[in-house]
């Protein structure tokens, strides 16, 4: 949390400070897979976005725990809202298993080892769970999402490098070069654990009302201090 909030204040690096976000912003800690957060945030939802990257499938070691994290997505988004994130690629992670010599693989970067619950020791030190997508799809569907779009993250790349309104995008972030001249940074050791993961987006069933979006105003800080979390 500390990490972030140096972030968006815009001085986690004091040789070369980042621009300032022109949002406002709320930093909330808590565990979204136990928590009704449309409690929390009713003043603050709905939201026209959501964001869940390398984290959804935490949610997964109980059902219980796997229904409240969508229960919350689904509660803080407007009819018509989007939902996107990134989380391990179970077809990718079992086929590398069935290739390995025992219960373990991996490179020297990562290093993924099967015992009753799956971690990755370079990942957050706690375990993961493995989650084969058309049962996360199948859950989601239950909270009103539809699925847009779900691709292993190296067609997630190569697809959007093709697009120019994106190759901008992908020059600033710098690791993946810009498909052209600018080249990528990572190692094809680096490369492989992208591989490990997959991108989705799902929007929430339902058209927006006007009035809401219109009724909007801007909550939160433009500087964030840490009594503020």
């Amino acid at each position: 949390m500390e990490d972030c909030r140096t972030r968006y204040n815009g001085d986690a690096d004091h040789h070369q400070r980042r621009k300032k976000f022109t949002f406002p912003a709320r930093l909330l800690c808590g565990d979204c897979f136990e928590v009704r957060l449309d409690k929390v945030l009713a003043n603050d939802a709905p939201f026209d976005i959501c964001s869940c990257q390398f984290a959804m499938h935490y949610s997964w070691s109980t059902e219980a725990r796997a229904r409240r994290a969508l229960a919350n997505v689904s509660a803080l988004l407007r009819p018509g809202g989007t939902f996107i994130g990134t989380m391990p690629d179970a077809n990718v992670i079992i086929k590398k298993l069935r290739e390995a010599e025992g219960m373990a693989f991996g490179n020297s970067v990562y290093w993924i080892q099967f015992d009753e619950e799956f971690s990755d020791k370079d990942a957050v030190d706690c375990p993961e769970w493995i989650v084969p997508f058309h049962l996360f799809k199948s859950l989601a569907e239950e909270y009103g999402f539809e699925l847009v779009f779900v691709k292993n993250s190296h067609e997630f790349v190569h697809e959007y490098m093709k697009r120019p309104e994106f190759i901008e995008l992908m020059r600033r972030l710098g690791a993946l070069g810009d498909g052209n001249q600018d080249q990528t940074t990572l190692s094809p050791e680096e490369w492989e654990v992208a591989y490990l993961y997959l991108a989705f987006v799902l929007k929430k069933r339902g058209q927006p009302e006007r009035t809401q979006a219109n009724s909007r105003k801007d909550k939160g800080q433009m500087q964030i201090s840490k009594e503020d979390i």
